[in-house]
């Protein structure tokens, strides 16, 4: 049985090197890297005086992991200026918290460059930044910088639906 409703032809899962990141209505250059979007849910549990053998397993607080992104170190500083906006000192000895929450969109697209899976991450900031990695004369590797990004909600896009691959 196929796989894929629309697409019956097709049985692989869609490559995990084709996406896009976004943030203040524009794509991020060369982000080579996302780490895995994951929720989870602590459980609680609880016993009953009448029957105190039987253990009782609920859900409790979800939290979302942490998002991190990697890129070439380049000339674009988004990187930078977004964890800047957490990162310096204001003139009032505190971080600057004006605008250092952002909406954050990840794109997963097929092949031909289509849109297929699109997550909606919600009052993110930056939480640790990488701006250079160890230097080494003797590689041969890129310069890789590096931000790990806190959220608060994770919404996958139900708007994008499977589209007739050619």
């Amino acid at each position: 049985m196929p796989e894929f409703m629309v697409n019956t032809h097709r049985f692989e899962p869609y490559k995990n090197f084709r996406f896009r990141v976004k943030w203040d209505g524009k794509y991020v250059l060369g982000v080579s890297t996302v780490s895995a979007l994951k929720q989870t849910v602590d459980t609680v549990t609880h016993r009953e005086g009448g029957d105190p053998n039987i253990q009782h397993i609920g859900p409790g607080l979800v939290s979302f992991e942490p998002v991190t992104l990697e890129r070439g170190v380049t000339w674009d500083l988004e990187f930078e200026k977004w964890a800047r906006t957490v990162f310096e000192i204001g003139a009032l000895g505190q971080p600057s918290l004006k605008d250092f929450r952002k909406s954050m969109t990840i794109e997963l697209n097929n092949e031909a460059g289509t849109v297929v899976r699109r997550y909606f991450l919600s009052n993110c900031w930056v939480s640790e930044a990488e701006w250079l990695p160890a230097l080494d004369a003797n590689s041969a590797g890129y310069a890789i910088e590096r931000i790990v990004i806190q959220n608060e909600g994770i919404e996958r896009d139900e708007s994008v639906v499977e589209v007739m691959e050619g």
